[in-house]
């Protein structure tokens, strides 16, 4: 596998995609192609984000300098727009699914939520089923990346949970196709509560 450039200003590749599309097995595939990943972080890597925004510093800065790929990560997926401006040459990948399938599997987490915070094992907020503001934000998300990237070479939308090939990403990012198979993350739990995020 080729050597990934560890350089401050280096390229980055972003999954712009929202949760549960498949950013699990996105995250596993850059991973197996040499990248530094990182995979959502939690409320503490959103924090990082959202404050260095509000310092009028590069999104990233307050983040390890060594990773080179990140996903769901909401602060930065809808900053795509600023993170294109701040890391020039980067790339960025939409990762979709179906959008009934992607209301769906919110659904069941926020199920998955509800049993965990009853048994004291989750403080989060994620705790209401909103289906007509979940499918507005997804049309609204999806609609906007669009826009913006239409027409430009350093932009990939991919659906995993219909295509999980390694062919799309590796001609996106120049590099060739690993022996492994692409990593398709929770796909055993497809019908189970809790899934991909």
């Amino acid at each position: 596998m080729p050597e990934v450039d560890r350089r401050p200003g280096r390229p980055r590749v972003f999954g712009v995609g929202l949760n549960k599309t498949a950013t699990s097995s996105f995250h596993e595939a850059m991973t197996i192609l040499g990248y530094e990943s990182l995979h959502w972080g939690g409320p503490a890597i959103r924090r990082c984000v959202e404050e260095a925004r509000a310092a009028d510093e590069p999104l990233l800065a307050r983040l390890d300098p060594r990773i080179d790929a990140f996903s769901d990560i909401l602060a930065l997926s809808v900053n795509y727009d600023l993170l294109d401006e701040q890391y020039p040459g980067s790339r960025f990948v939409l990762t979709l699914r179906p959008i009934d399938e992607w209301v769906d599997s919110r659904r069941r987490h926020v199920q998955n939520n509800l049993r965990r915070q009853a048994r004291g094992e989750y403080d989060g907020s994620f705790l209401v089923v909103d289906e007509p503001a979940w499918r507005a934000e997804w049309l609204d998300h999806i609609a906007r990346v669009r826009a913006h990237f239409a027409g430009r070479a350093h932009f990939l939308e991919i659906d995993i949970s219909r295509d999980p090939r390694w062919a799309p990403l590796c001609t996106f990012l120049g590099l060739p196709e690993p022996a492994a198979p692409f990593p398709w993350v929770n796909r055993t739990q497809a019908l189970h509560p809790i899934e991909d995020r």
